[in-house]
């Protein structure tokens, strides 16, 4: 199958997401600048959370440039993976309304761990569709990035219930650390001239 209606729908699924988080934002009724301040949290959580699904729409972007074709196993994955993404709006707002308390941190972190998961099961079912000496497959390679988030992701969630605001600093810090696109598919991509 073609890959492009996939491309299409996760773009559109994405546009979506982003579009239901911006509208979490309330304005202040108040026209003193002061009025911002107790938003700040808010829009502190909103950039972590519009980073999050621009670093999975980024990178979803770049694997994509190495597949050829999709199959059903592939369509699955990829709803998996946009599933745990969709819920990114509801645990941001719901963290935000909760002032940040423990369990609702620790239930945003478990949104972006089974996101990483759904991830990592999307570039293995895409591994297995074009074999192991693939490009995708080099480009992926041992994924130290995706492992090492996966743990700091588990270590997050067990601090949020002590201390939330070290958990949401884990956080932002893999997020730091996937802030920069994959440049694994785009350096193999010039390398076999595509």
């Amino acid at each position: 199958m073609n890959k492009g209606r996939l491309e299409a729908f996760t773009d559109g699924v994405i546009a979506v997401i982003i579009t239901i988080m911006v509208l979490e934002l309330k304005v202040p009724h108040d026209a003193d600048p002061a009025a911002l301040v107790p938003l700040i949290p808010v829009f502190l959580s909103y950039v972590l959370s519009f980073v999050y699904v621009g670093i999975y729409w980024n990178n979803h972007h770049h694997m994509f440039q190495a597949v050829h074709h999709v199959n059903g196993a592939t369509l699955w994955a990829n709803l998996h993976l946009l599933f745990w993404l969709s819920l990114v709006p509801f645990v941001t707002g719901w963290m935000d309304e909760t002032h940040f308390a423990p369990l609702q941190v620790a239930a945003y972190g478990g949104v972006l761990l089974c996101s990483a998961c759904a991830y990592y099961i999307l570039t293995r079912v895409l591994v297995a569709k074009h074999g192991a000496d693939s490009l995708i497959a080099k480009a992926l390679g041992k994924d130290f990035k995706g492992k090492i988030s996966l743990v700091i992701y588990v270590v997050a969630i067990a601090l949020a219930f002590v201390h939330p605001w070290i958990a949401c600093g884990l956080y932002a810090l893999v997020a730091a650390i996937w802030l920069s696109p994959d440049q694994r598919f785009e350096k193999l991509l010039e390398a076999e001239g595509k």
